[in-house]
């Protein structure tokens, strides 16, 4: 049977693997360069990601469990961390944006570098924080 418990869990990892991925493009097209398709994949995947990012936290806020003790903790680390993670994939985004236009300056460009660079460590200590709720207290998110 579906419960909206399991929304949560189920969309997690669209954020995870859709950042990511934007990164690691991103990344890429510092090297290649003549590659003009690489900074446009990036952009998609953030902008995917972001708005995965945000489904997955509204089902955390509003379809999981309160928890107490140690596991509560980890869960308020994680809260705060995903938030932070949104936040900065918002930031990231919108600085990114200019790109569609074809108008992204070399400054705009290295800081946008900067926010998604935060934002991938920021994703990942957030999927760390959510792994470690789920295989040591064994809580669904």
């Amino acid at each position: 049977m579906f419960s909206l418990t399991h929304l949560h869990p189920m969309i997690v990892h669209f954020p995870i693997a859709l950042v990511t991925i934007g990164f690691l493009a991103e990344l890429a097209s510092l090297f290649f360069k003549k590659d003009s398709s690489l900074p446009k994949i990036s952009l998609y995947l953030l902008i995917i990601g972001t708005l995965a990012a945000v489904a997955a936290v509204l089902a955390g806020v509003f379809f999981t469990e309160k928890l107490s003790g140690a596991a509560g903790a980890i869960k308020e680390t994680h809260a705060l961390l995903a938030f932070v993670t949104t936040g900065l994939l918002l930031v990231t985004s919108f600085l990114r944006l200019p790109l569609l236009k074809g108008k992204e300056t070399k400054t705009t460009k290295q800081l946008a570098f900067a926010f998604y660079l935060l934002s991938m460590i920021a994703v990942s200590a957030t999927g760390f924080y959510g792994g470690t709720l789920v295989y040591n207290y064994m809580m669904p998110l």
